[in-house]
């Protein structure tokens, strides 16, 4: 739309560049349709009144022939006129303009008539009330017809422009001067009427534009999804309801008109008065007369609760006057509910419905908090499950995932209110405890904890077993930041784990320096090999009968530049721990045969492998490369192993072993009867050789029957297996009578003689041999 309105523009001479001008012409042209009939009946009234005043002084026959010519001039205009009625919808043609000023022009002629033909006959006083009959005329189109004023114009210019020509030829001067001075005026007043006209229409489309384009948005907001207007008068009732609100309330528009908005969506709240707190914020934001945007509102439907998100502002009239809130909203339950999942999803383990480790490491800082703010302790206990890991193992994930089930089940049943249990990942949990200045309370939740996990378990037809670690530290006094007390706590656990499971410790000072001495251990460890710091010692294996040796077990020493003499007590967990096992466990296999290839021919060398050895894919594969580059042959080489290997991975284990056996080395089975001792490995796997730990040696020595029954078993079962029996920890003459006495084929221990170095254990060998030889002198 155009800013200005040139006057040739206006006429509709003219077309500037600017703007629609061709829509403006539709605009002026469409109102000459709507009053049509008013122009003809003012030109009747106007054109009867002029007969009357003439009628004294022309031919009555004149008038009538003048009337009806001026009948049909009109007739013609208003016809025209009347197809310019839809004009404001398209753009005018310029023929349709010309056509329009023609009708003006004609009608303007049939006027000129009475001033040339009929004036010069009536005295000047006719004259001059036919004047004013004209004038009036004149500014009747300049008022009624502001839209069009070319034709005002030129229905002026015509018989304006006659009539003081006549006043004129008549010697009216002073009333011709004041006619051309009226004439001026209304075409002036015409041009002006006109550019005020277009300006109203110009300003009337660009807001009927704009409502049609806020009703559009409108419409297609309320006929989304989820979105709907509302609205509500100073007594805070609803008005104007629209569908999608009534839907979204569930009711007819009919009966919403008028409720309390609050009453609509409190449900039974609003009988009883306990309304939600984001409802009460609600009412507070339209008492206060407060924008706000997307506020989450519980509300109930029908109901049922739903969330919704209000947007409102303040509705006021031209005068600023508050008239009551609008806005829009939308049901966002859906989007509440997903979020509520992914927060508890964040908060909490999948798998057994307990605080994960973000929710437990909030818990506890809520608790130090409180504990500083009141003074007071709090505690966090860290669980392992013992055993999980064989659970896992041998019967699956699957099993597994039941048994974490289960134990998360029994954590949730010990809990009270004031303490929250929750999982930190594989087969650890943690317990916090806010109040826990009772130090005996943590004490009995511990061994609760312990007395209750341990208890078997029935998991997919399997009865299991397993027990729980228990280490705890006290905030503050162990840790004054979150981070510092859980840490500790690990460390608490570790030392439970070491001492055997089954138990609770408490964290002391002295565990970080446990802590830094196995992480500066491992750090050497890692060097060893490299600075040869590993070396092997042999302990000999005797005959029962004859007390010869058959065989050296190989027992890995450290002799550390930073530690010394490090215990194989230390430095093999830590090895196996840390997976230095495997490079280092080779590097055993390889100096054992290089060593045992020094020996005489039927001496066996016996190395002993970890789990982690022997899960290892390239195990069997590092057995045949240390058997190919010391070329000792495989019978020479024996692999002990523990009964717990079966426990964790059975099948693996078992497909290994028999690789290994398929070599022709054999395979001792260690310890056994201390551990899980099962007869299925036995009869799956062929052992060459069954060791007897020594505490069971040692109870025997002392008459304890139940070590002597073990061993009687063992023996028993071993014969009849074709499986030599090893006696381990051997150290006197009773007990050494006394393994004999109950049928082990072979001997191990302090009596016949400790583990040494290799060149000690080939001076053995020189030993026998000049013996024997001394032996052989005398019986010469």
């Amino acid at each position: 739309m155009p800013k200005d309105f040139p006057v040739l523009a206006v006429l509709g001479l003219a077309n500037p560049p600017e703007g629609d001008w061709s829509r403006l012409r539709g605009l002026q042209y469409s109102s000459l349709a709507r009053i049509a009939v008013s122009r003809i009946i003012a030109q009747g009234i106007a054109a009867l009144a002029t007969m009357q005043i003439f009628a004294d002084h022309v031919m009555m026959l004149a008038l009538i022939g003048w009337f009806i010519a001026l009948g049909g001039a009109l007739y013609y205009g208003a016809r025209f006129d009347q197809s310019l009625v839809d004009a404001d919808r398209r753009r005018m043609s310029r023929e349709e303009i010309n056509t329009q000023s023609i009708s003006s022009a004609i009608v303007a002629v049939v006027w000129a008539v009475p001033i040339l033909f009929f004036a010069p006959y009536a005295p000047i006083e006719v004259r001059l009330e036919f004047w004013t009959i004209l004038a009036m005329l004149m500014t009747a189109a300049a008022v009624v017809v502001p839209a069009v004023p070319l034709a005002t114009i030129i229905f002026t210019g015509i018989v304006g422009g006659i009539a003081v020509l006549e006043f004129c030829l008549w010697g009216m001067w002073q009333t011709a001067l004041v006619a051309t001075v009226f004439i001026v005026i209304v075409v002036v007043g015409t041009i002006e009427g006109a550019r005020t006209y277009l300006a109203s229409r110009v300003a009337e489309a660009g807001m009927l534009e704009k409502a049609e384009v806020v009703s559009l948005l409108l419409r297609e907001f309320e006929e989304g999804e989820a979105d709907w207007l509302w609205q509500v008068d100073t007594s805070r009732r609803i008005r104007s309801v629209s569908p999608r609100f009534a839907f979204a309330l569930g009711l007819d528009p009919e009966d919403i008109e008028g409720k309390p908005f609050i009453q609509m969506i409190a449900g039974p709240a609003w009988e009883s008065g306990q309304f939600p707190s984001s409802l009460h914020d609600l009412a507070e934001r339209l008492k206060r007369r407060e924008n706000f945007s997307n506020l989450l509102v519980r509300v109930t439907i029908k109901g049922r609760q739903r969330w919704w998100a209000l947007s409102g502002t303040p509705k006021l009239d031209e005068h600023g006057i508050y008239e009551g809130f609008r806005g829009v909203g939308s049901d966002v339950t859906e989007q509440r509910d997903s979020a509520d999942k992914i927060a508890r999803l964040a908060r909490y383990d999948t798998l057994t419905g307990l605080p994960n480790r973000l929710m437990l490491t909030e818990a506890m800082g809520d608790a130090m908090h409180y504990a500083e703010q009141w003074r007071s302790r709090c505690a966090f206990l860290m669980i392992d499950l013992d055993r999980f890991k064989s659970v896992n193992d041998t019967l699956g994930h699957l099993v597994g995932d039941q048994l974490l089930a289960r134990v998360s089940g029994r954590l949730k049943g010990l809990m009270p209110e004031t303490e929250l249990c929750g999982r930190l990942g594989g087969g650890e949990f943690a317990i916090v405890i806010r109040d826990a200045s009772d130090l005996n309370r943590v004490e009995q939740v511990a061994k609760s904890v312990i007395e209750r996990l341990s208890e078997p378990y029935e998991v997919d037809h399997h009865t299991l077993y397993v027990g729980a670690s228990v280490g705890s530290a006290i905030g503050p006094r162990d840790g004054s930041t979150v981070e510092t007390l859980m840490r500790n706590a690990d460390l608490a656990l570790y030392r439970s784990k070491d001492a055997g499971g089954g138990k609770h410790f408490t964290y002391e000072p002295a565990l970080h320096a446990h802590a830094e001495e196995r992480r500066q251990l491992e750090f050497s460890l890692r060097r060893a090999l490299e600075r040869n710091e590993l070396l092997l010692h042999y302990q000999p294996v005797v005959t029962a009968d004859s007390e010869e040796v058959v065989s050296f077990e190989a027992l890995l020493r450290w002799q550390s530049a930073e530690h010394g003499s490090v215990s194989p007590a230390k430095f093999i967990p830590l090895a196996e721990d840390t997976r230095l096992i495997i490079p280092i466990g080779e590097w055993v296999l390889r100096e054992a045969c290089r060593e045992a290839k020094r020996w005489p021919g039927h001496v066996k060398v016996a190395v002993n492998v970890s789990g982690e050895q022997l899960l290892d894919p390239q195990f069997a594969a590092t057995v045949v490369s240390a058997l190919a580059v010391t070329e000792l042959p495989a019978r020479r080489l024996e692999i002990g192993v523990t009964e717990s290997i079966f426990l964790r991975a059975a099948s693996a284990a078992r497909s290994t072993l028999e690789q290994i056996m398929a070599l022709g080395c054999s395979i001792a089975l260690d310890d056994f009867g201390t551990g899980y001792s099962s007869l299925g490995y036995l009869r799956k796997l062929r052992f060459s050789t069954i060791k007897v730990d020594r505490s069971f040696v040692q109870g025997a020595a002392q008459s304890n029957p139940e070590s002597l029954a073990i061993i009687r078993a063992v023996v028993a079962m071993a014969d009849s297996l074709g499986v030599t029996t090893t006696a381990e920890g051997v150290e006197t003459e009773a007990e050494l009578r006394m393994v004999k006495s109950l049928g082990c084929n072979k001997i191990q221990g302090y009596y016949f003689g400790r583990p040494m170095p290799a060149a000690d254990a080939r001076e053995l060998f020189v030993a026998a041999e000049q013996k024997a030889l001394r032996a052989d002198g005398k019986a010469a």
